[in-house]
């Protein structure tokens, strides 16, 4: 994941919670963000 920018990452995240993809898919990007520090720019009440 070293290759998504962080505003991709966190466009994939919101668009993985719409879509709701399978949750082993959603940790791993969840782990993404919190490993790069960007849970409070989530826009959605779901937090990592």
């Amino acid at each position: 994941m070293d290759y998504l920018s962080d505003e991709l990452l966190l466009e994939s995240y919101q668009k993985a919670l719409e879509l709701n993809l399978n949750s082993d898919f959603l940790s791993l990007i969840e782990e993404e963000i919190d490993r790069r520090n960007l849970t409070s720019q989530i826009k959605c009440s779901h937090h990592v």
